[in-house]
């Protein structure tokens, strides 16, 4: 096969191959080029909001948990206290 016939079939496959595979390059390109940073920021600060909305709600949770065990010691405790009390039994 004569010289020019190689170096055109050479020329003619990285043509193709660049046609072929810059489509394919971009797409990669596309993926790993970072995000645009208004929308980045706008999520962040919609999962922040949420996150903090529920870390308010457990913190009444705990709250009222904490006041309902207080209210149960009381009353344990005044039961405790109206048995020592009590008169004995015959």
């Amino acid at each position: 096969m004569p010289k020019e016939a190689v170096a055109f079939l050479l020329f003619v496959t990285m043509v193709g191959g660049f046609v072929l595979l810059y489509p394919v390059v971009r797409a990669l390109a596309e993926r790993l080029r970072p995000r645009s940073e208004t929308g980045t920021k706008e999520e962040m600060h919609a999962l922040r909001d949420d996150v903090v909305q529920e870390l308010q709600q457990m913190r009444r949770e705990v709250a009222e948990l904490g006041e309902r065990m207080d209210f149960t010691e009381r009353l344990l405790a005044k039961q405790r206290e109206a048995e020592r009390l009590a008169p004995p039994r015959s």
